[in-house]
């Protein structure tokens, strides 16, 4: 007759089974046990010994908690994946609320831009247009100066200033003897400044009016055209 034995088999409640060992069989006929399967069987609680409602509890209670743990499982790798999704999400959010803001803050510069760059035209024509001297028949260095403090923007005046220091030292009369430019902004030739007035060989004023036409019409301001200046030495 074969005897089954389960090692390890620990009965929790009379419901409730939570460790199952190994199975040993003993086949019928067979030689009479060693020592350490005597000690083994002795240890052993037979399946036999466990009345068949129990065996049944046994089975179901195996697959609940294997059912149990799928679910756990399952239920953190759902849980996972939501907490994955949530962060892209939110990744992808804050990507185009920044791109919004960019955008935003461009059109923002780009308006203040554009509406500073009115006010300096504004305010250059307003002061170009409100200027008239009188005619003299000559000019000092300071009044040269102050013509041209009443023409030239305020923020854009030195720069000015450094450029027909470098080039005349405020002589409305010099004249290069090589070259043939002449008068404060040195302008070559000289007749070209006969587009701001026909008086250009005597009027300080109508040499710093072309002077400051030319350097806002090829360099954009007279500080843009220092800055050449400064990396080339001339304009």
């Amino acid at each position: 007759m074969s005897r089954i034995s389960v090692r390890g088999f620990a009965v929790a409640s009379a419901t409730a089974v939570t460790t199952v060992g190994a199975v040993v069989g003993v086949a019928s006929g067979s030689t009479a046990p060693s020592d350490d399967f005597e000690a083994t069987a002795a240890d052993a609680t037979l399946l036999a010994d466990i009345p068949m409602g129990q065996q049944a509890q046994v089975q179901v209670s195996s697959l609940t908690q294997q059912a149990d743990a799928q679910a756990a499982a399952a239920d953190a790798t759902a849980k996972k994946s939501a907490e994955e999704a949530a962060r892209l999400q939110a990744a992808k959010t804050a990507k185009a609320k920044k791109a919004a803001a960019d955008e935003a803050a461009a059109a923002e510069e780009k308006a203040e831009r554009e509406r500073k760059e009115a006010e300096e035209r504004a305010s250059r024509d307003e002061v170009r247009s409100a200027t008239s001297f009188a005619a003299q028949a000559s000019y000092t260095v300071a009044e040269v100066q102050a013509m041209a403090r009443q023409m030239v923007p305020a923020d854009q005046f030195q720069c000015f200033s450094n450029i027909v220091s470098h080039e005349s030292s405020w002589n409305y009369r010099a004249q290069n003897p090589s070259s043939g430019a002449y008068g404060l902004v040195q302008a070559l030739p000289g007749s070209k400044m006969s587009s701001a007035g026909a008086d250009w060989q005597t009027n300080p004023a109508t040499q710093i009016k072309w002077g400051l036409s030319y350097m806002d019409g090829r360099y954009g301001s007279p500080c843009g055209a220092w800055s050449f200046w400064q990396a080339n030495n001339w304009y």
